[in-house]
């Protein structure tokens, strides 16, 4: 049963003496790996094949098949399967390419990775993803690329970016490091109907993992192999097979690559991931709606949407304060949380805030007033498949102790 919105509202803060609203620390994110991935790990260790290998190749089937592309190739991060996209597109000293601030640093990094020119545009106010006017204002005749970051699991709107891009040749390369199950309008995130290619995250606390991975997937025939390519030392094709029964010691460097492949060992902890994914997600909504039930009524707390005709991935769950209501602002709301052993973190602290993009983008604050404001605004919650109702319960009660301590 959820908690009423009194629950918690008038006990004494842990802060000040009282009693926390837990008493074990509950972590914003915890791995779900249980017998399965350890069966497959071990049948990885027994087969001789710990390095790129089946498992790999399975995994990338069926990220492709659940993302309806043509292609996935596995990689050991989001971050290698961006880099990878942009070089494979051509993009180059002189381009420019548009993308968000409100996101990671490796989505701005890997664009200067390839000597190209960043160039930020501000989100929407109620998906906190990139605002497609702004897109539209940002586009020159030197952009080639606009990286799309579905922002928390939630889709970009890409039928707008689309009918921006695609009539000038502009391609979307899709960071969808939140967003793997998610969809736009019936359409997964990683299908050709959205993006020309989609960068997924198998990181520690993604809604499937394989400790550290990724992958790219496209249905552009070129760009697969040209990614493909490159993520292994820019070896031909096959390579990978050389010390099997059927592989050949002869190989030709084709391309200057990168090492960036997974190993079988990660990738079986992901093949087992796949196996509960659906039942994973379907408790991930379970909670989101346990949560939005318990925070109805709370004005001081702005609970993450989801628009009409999005599947939204859920991987984060990021609330943002009415700061106008409270007479603390975010940092201090943190530490109480902390304090009711409740753990949080912040998503995002935008980009041009960072020393070096400070000084390499050359944005001053205040550029993007809507990021800006919700930074200033978010803490992210635990979310995570293994969350008990009793967890998401204690996360609302302390949240609205808090809130009711320090309300205006």
């Amino acid at each position: 049963m959820n908690p009423t919105p009194t629950d918690g509202a008038h006990s004494p803060l842990a802060s000040q003496g009282g009693t926390p609203t837990r008493a074990q620390f509950l972590p914003i994110a915890v791995p779900d790996i249980g017998a399965r991935e350890r069966e497959l790990v071990m049948q990885a260790l027994d087969s001789g094949w710990i390095t790129t290998g089946p498992r790999t190749f399975e995994l990338a089937t069926e990220i492709a098949r659940r993302a309806t592309a043509k292609h996935a190739v596995v990689v050991n991060s989001a971050t290698g399967a961006l880099h990878l996209a942009l070089e494979a597109m051509g993009v180059h000293e002189g381009d420019e390419v548009i993308t968000t601030p409100y996101t990671f640093a490796a989505t701005v990094n890997v664009i200067e990775h390839v000597r190209a020119r960043p160039v930020l545009v501000d989100v929407e106010p109620d998906t906190l993803c990139i605002d497609p006017r702004r897109v539209e204002a940002a586009i020159s005749p030197r952009t080639k690329v606009v990286i799309s970051v579905d922002y928390a699991g939630h889709p970009c709107d890409y039928d707008a970016l689309r009918a921006l891009t695609v009539p000038r040749g502009i391609r979307i390369l899709d960071d969808a490091a939140h967003a793997l199950g998610a969809a736009s309008h019936g359409r997964p995130v990683g299908s050709a109907a959205l993006a020309d290619v989609t960068a997924f995250s198998f990181y520690a606390t993604k809604n499937l993992t394989t400790g550290e991975g990724g992958a790219a997937v496209t249905d552009d025939d070129a760009l697969a192999e040209r990614i493909r390519l490159l993520s292994l030392h820019g070896m031909n094709r096959d390579a990978w097979k050389r010390y099997g029964a059927t592989g050949s010691w002869f190989y030709e460097i084709t391309a200057p690559g990168w090492k960036y492949n997974l190993s079988d060992l990660l990738a079986a902890i992901g093949v087992a991931q796949l196996e509960r994914f659906d039942a994973s997600q379907a408790r991930r909504h379970e909670l989101v709606a346990r949560y939005a039930a318990g925070f109805a009524g709370c004005d001081a707390v702005r609970v993450p949407i989801a628009r009409a005709g999005m599947t939204h991935a859920w991987h984060l769950y990021p609330i943002a304060l009415e700061l106008d209501r409270l007479t603390i602002d975010r940092g201090r709301f943190i530490e109480e949380l902390r304090a009711e052993n409740i753990g949080t973190s912040v998503h995002f602290i935008p980009l041009h805030f960072h020393p070096h993009f400070r000084t390499s983008l050359g944005y001053a604050e205040g550029t993007f007033p809507v990021a800006e404001d919700a930074y200033r605004r978010a803490i992210t919650l635990p979310l995570f498949a293994g969350m008990t109702d009793r967890d998401a319960d204690d996360v609302i009660a302390a949240v609205r102790k808090v809130a009711s301590a320090f309300r205006k």
